[in-house]
């Protein structure tokens, strides 16, 4: 796996200048997308739709709404 590029603002442009919030989004080289966020599979496991599922490998992150939306340019729309 391969980082190409950010998604959207960096941290710091987002006013992270501590570094003690850093969400952020990634695309790889196989066009997938990476994210960075505060794990919170465990609280919102019970909360998903019953339409949706998640692997024993997976992990449900949450990101704030500011990193998603500037990062919303960026992202191909095909």
């Amino acid at each position: 796996m391969k980082i190409v590029r950010r998604v959207g603002a960096s941290p710091r442009e987002r006013g992270s200048a501590s570094g003690q919030s850093c969400p952020d989004i990634f695309e790889l080289a196989d066009g997938r997308f990476a994210v960075i966020g505060r794990e919170a599979t465990q609280e919102l496991d019970p909360e998903l739709p019953p339409d949706a599922a998640r692997a024993d490998y997976e992990r449900i992150v949450i990101i704030t709404r500011e990193t998603l939306l500037r990062a919303k340019k960026d992202i191909p729309d095909a």
